[in-house]
């Protein structure tokens, strides 16, 4: 059983960065991925970033690649999303997501690749 609670959302001003975070408490995937999806009104749930827990491999959306950088600290089990030129289509509730699968796979399977959820965590983005 994994608990992911998400902090770090807010307002910001187009351009502006954000720092998100996530902690895991209960037992932790020490061995597998934890990643960041996000869903803006109106709109499916989105593949963001993931890291794997151990290995250090990350991997992003297009639509966030050289502006999101996905960071881990598993001595604290907290994975954190690093936000920079933020765009008004960034705007979302932003969820914290554990995973068996490795961070590539997490990727393809997207929302069926996930086994535990946070409950989210609101950026806005302002114009």
């Amino acid at each position: 059983q994994v608990q992911l609670v998400e902090s770090g959302g807010g307002l910001v001003q187009a351009g502006g960065s954000l720092r998100l975070s996530c902690a895991a408490s209960g037992r932790t995937f020490s061995s597998s991925t934890m990643g960041w999806f996000r869903q803006a009104p109106g709109k499916e749930r989105d593949f963001v970033a993931a890291i794997n827990w151990t290995g250090g491999s990350t991997i992003y959306a297009d639509s966030v690649k050289g502006r999101f950088t996905i960071s881990r600290d598993n001595a604290e089990n907290t994975v954190d999303l690093q936000m920079n030129s933020l765009k008004p289509e960034d705007s979302a509730v932003y969820y914290c997501a554990a995973s068996h699968n490795i961070a590539q796979v997490m990727a393809v399977l997207k929302l069926s690749g996930v086994n535990y959820w946070g409950k989210g965590t609101l950026v806005t983005v302002s114009s």
